[in-house]
């Protein structure tokens, strides 16, 4: 007695869709962006430094006042229709020299890192990638710079050159980089024995391919996340500098500079110190939560 097929019913999976994909593939960045976006923090953080941003560039035109212009007549006004933000001690309008300090302060914070992502990825990449004396001698070499005394090299670097926006980005950038080229010396390390590296060193790809193909980009998580973190910390020390007499010439503002001037009618005029360091505040915060989800989204370990 022969058996209908009619009869039986495939339980499972057909062998002809065992291979089907059940979930479309996410390319590492992509799912970076979507750990990113799941993180609620990071994301007012980023929306915040958009404002920030936003009202750097375009906070001076939404006042008729200038950020230099002397008014005694008006000195220590209070916050007010026509003075948003209020004067200060030389009548100059507070909201029209807080965007205008922004745009120095972030433009201090962004250039300092730049630089420090510069020289630290090209010092770190190289000392990690030669190893033996090479890396000896430049880490070495970066430890000594790291033990000269910070305060003293901006001290010595005012004299020498001056006070200005140059001089101030140079001082922050002489050893600043020295925390980056560590991080990328560490992964740079870890990743030159991959399989894929050595793929490329018996195909004859020379050291300036591998590093701008393979090990820097593979790297780009920690660095993204370390010039992050730097931008925030430039522009503390600005401000820091500033409250030290070592800040900004005039008629140049930062927050760091208004800050100064504005501590000592604190008691008595308080709004000329509460907006630059509120907005002092509020860019370190954006930074560092941004940061903060960063590393959370490049973190490996973390991917589901």
């Amino acid at each position: 007695m022969q058996i209908s097929k009619d009869k039986f019913k495939l339980v499972g999976t057909q062998l002809s869709e065992a291979e089907k994909i059940s979930k479309p593939s996410l390319s590492f960045w992509k799912d970076v962006f979507i750990r990113f976006r799941k993180n609620k923090l990071a994301l007012f953080g980023l929306v915040l430094l958009g404002l920030l941003i936003f009202m750097a560039i375009f906070g001076p035109y939404m006042t008729p006042y200038d950020y230099a212009s002397n008014d005694l007549v008006n000195k220590n006004q209070p916050p007010s229709s026509e003075h948003w933000f209020g004067t200060d001690d030389l009548g100059r309008d507070v909201f029209a020299r807080t965007w205008e300090g922004a745009r120095i302060s972030i433009f201090i914070g962004v250039a300092a890192a730049l630089i420090d992502l510069i020289i630290g990825v090209i010092w770190g990449g190289i000392a990690g990638y030669k190893g033996g004396r090479t890396d000896e001698f430049m880490m070495r070499f970066a430890d000594i710079l790291y033990g000269v005394p910070y305060l003293l090299l901006v001290i010595l670097l005012m004299v020498v050159l001056g006070q200005g926006l140059t001089t101030m980005i140079i001082a922050m950038s002489i050893t600043g980089w020295i925390n980056m080229s560590r991080i990328v010396r560490g992964q740079v390390l870890s990743l030159k024995s991959q399989e894929y590296v050595l793929a490329a060193k018996t195909l004859g790809a020379n050291t300036n391919r591998i590093m701008a193909k393979h090990l820097i980009p593979n790297s780009m998580g920690p660095i993204l996340v370390t010039m992050t973190l730097t931008v925030p910390s430039a522009i503390f020390t600005e401000a820091f500098l500033s409250f030290l007499g070592l800040g900004l010439t005039p008629p140049l503002a930062s927050w760091g500079t208004m800050a100064n001037d504005g501590l000592p009618a604190m008691r008595y005029y308080p709004w000329r110190l509460f907006f630059p360091a509120t907005f002092i505040c509020l860019t370190i915060f954006a930074f560092n939560v941004v940061g903060d989800g960063l590393r959370d989204a490049l973190d490996p370990r973390m991917r589901k």
